[in-house]
């Protein structure tokens, strides 16, 4: 498990080949539910049809997934995987909200949100796909609860539950608002310009929270206002 410095044990560095094997076979699971949610749309395959399409047994599927809809609410955890681990490099002594922003910079390549931003695009044009939805957030909330209890468990009053899951549950919202304001803007677009205009609206959100909610220290605040001004 990962320390309080935010450094990474060699382990996790180097994982085994039983550990890369395992990695690969649920990223091909994940794969082939994405595959077949673009190619027949929501509730039109089953378990069966993603082992099928992966190579794997059905009894394979379930050492990894419960559901077809687990599996397709993995799809987003590789980007959130991706974050954390970005997280954790951050100093220790950092506000965690700054962390957090800085740990979605570290994520350069606007690609590494198409995942993301790919089922969020699915899940709104199908009531079908809430579930799915529901899954991934809840996934990305445990996952912020835990690293934020790894930051504040040196602390000397201890960690204060009440912070952690106000914490995750803030950073969560502010996620969701910049998909849905990407969305808005976007629709179904996932060309590069358009991942990238997502991953800074990620970025402007966590600046937002950490701001307070500070009027204007929104990027696009600030643009309106220098437009103004020169105007």
């Amino acid at each position: 498990m990962t320390t309080s410095t935010g450094s990474i044990p060699a382990a996790a560095a180097t994982p085994s080949r039983r550990e890369l094997n395992k990695a690969a076979t649920r990223q091909a699971i994940t794969d082939a539910a994405l595959s077949l949610l673009r190619s027949h749309g929501p509730g039109s395959f089953t378990v069966e049809d993603i082992a099928d399409t992966a190579g794997i047994s059905r009894r394979t599927f379930f050492n990894y997934f419960s559901s077809t809809d687990a599996a397709l609410a993995a799809v987003t955890h590789g980007f959130l995987d991706n974050a954390i681990q970005q997280f954790r490099l951050r100093p220790a002594d950092e506000p965690i909200l700054q962390s957090a922003q800085a740990a979605l910079m570290a994520l350069a390549d606007p690609m590494t949100v198409a995942p993301l931003a790919e089922l969020f695009t699915l899940t709104q044009q199908s009531t079908l796909m809430s579930h799915s939805e529901l899954q991934a957030w809840e996934h990305c909330t445990e996952q912020i609860i835990a690293v934020a209890r790894e930051r504040v468990t040196g602390a000397a009053e201890g960690v204060d539950e009440l912070y952690v899951r106000a914490l995750a549950g803030a950073v969560i919202s502010c996620g969701k608002a910049a998909l849905e304001v990407w969305f808005t803007r976007r629709g179904a677009d996932l060309s590069p310009a358009s991942l990238a205009e997502l991953r800074q609206l990620l970025i402007d959100s966590m600046a937002l929270l950490g701001s307070g909610f500070t009027a204007g220290t929104s990027p696009a605040s600030r643009s309106t206002s220098s437009a103004s001004v020169s105007s």
